[in-house]
């Protein structure tokens, strides 16, 4: 959520004079994250983000924004986009596709607790389950095609060490997405980017999950699997704290419970996850854009945090049967 593309008081005001939701009153530019143009946008009827996507294109931004609508609408808390008079949610600003949606309350717990991991898991749960009928489908185009895609890109840059681990880690990523287990692993819409300052709280009450602009049809473990990366990890060192990581997936599974393939996968899916955070990462370090506010990500981290996931396997034993 950096600023590529600066946008003027008048031009944000005049797209949110179409979406009755009040006179746009203060636009302030926000300085965190890495793929899109994002502005606070306060209003007489309230507070709202307003995005420009800078990658995304008008093909592929129907299935964020009716996936946000989807299950905003099921009770999830996620930020709700903002229709125009003919119910449109996908608008144009500047020329490039934009969205208006409202702000979520709280803050993030950037030091998260088992009880922080807890609701998370629990919220995760609910919104995979909320999205069992959204009709749209759209691939994770941060998927395995894309660490194909992306790897001899950053391959250059990297050492001698850290290619050997890149090539060894995308060769058994292509096997596990290959087999039979991984075929039958449960299936829908994941955000695939959740992490810790994605997520908001009041307090101890989680308020919302936001940023859906990486979220895509993939294996509902792998969703996991990147929050356990996140959330239930020391961040210094990348290890897997196991009392935050069984409290997350618990509260998870008494919501969905996982079947016996996702136990099996979820070492192997845990090395996916951090596999493509250190893929973007590096790709984002090593080819920049040119941004108001922008720093890219330290790629050295998810680096640290697959080392820790190959050398160190973690298995969810849950306190019932498993299911098929």
């Amino acid at each position: 959520m950096a600023v590529f593309t600066e946008v003027s008081f008048d031009e944000a005001a005049a797209l949110v004079s179409h979406l009755s939701i009040g006179e746009l009153t203060a636009l302030t530019g926000i300085a965190s994250g890495i793929e899109n143009t994002n502005y606070f946008a306060d209003t007489t009827g309230g507070r709202y983000v307003l995005t420009l996507f800078e990658r995304l294109t008008f093909e592929q931004l129907p299935f964020y924004l009716h996936l946000m609508k989807h299950l905003a609408g099921r009770g999830i808390p996620v930020p709700d986009p903002q229709a125009d008079e003919s119910g449109e949610i996908l608008h144009t600003l500047k020329g490039k596709p934009a969205s208006v949606v409202n702000r979520l309350q709280g803050r993030h717990h950037l030091a998260p607790d088992t009880a922080h991991c807890e609701s998370v898991g629990a919220m995760l749960a609910r919104m995979h389950l909320a999205g069992r009928d959204f009709p749209l489908v759209q691939p994770n185009l941060r998927g395995l095609a894309w660490w194909r895609e992306t790897v001899p890109v950053v391959r250059p840059h990297l050492t001698a060490a850290q290619r050997e681990l890149i090539d060894a880690e995308l060769a058994f990523q292509e096997h596990v997405a290959g087999s039979a287990q991984y075929a039958e692993l449960p299936r829908g819409a994941i955000h695939a980017d959740l992490f810790r300052d994605n997520v908001m709280f009041e307090g101890d009450e989680l308020t919302g999950f936001f940023d859906f602009y990486f979220a895509g049809v993939d294996s509902l473990l792998f969703d996991i699997a990147v929050c356990l990366n996140d959330w239930c990890i020391d961040l210094e060192s990348g290890r897997l704290d196991e009392e935050r990581a069984n409290a997350f997936v618990a509260a998870y599974d008494a919501v969905r419970p996982l079947t016996g393939g996702e136990l099996r996968l979820m070492p192997a899916l845990l090395r996916a996850g951090a596999l493509r955070f250190w893929i973007s990462r590096l790709w984002d370090f090593h080819l920049p854009r040119d941004a108001t506010m922008l720093k890219a990500h330290d790629p050295a981290h998810f680096e640290r945090v697959l080392r820790c996931r190959v050398e160190t396997p973690w298995h969810f034993t849950p306190q019932r049967a498993a299911s098929p």
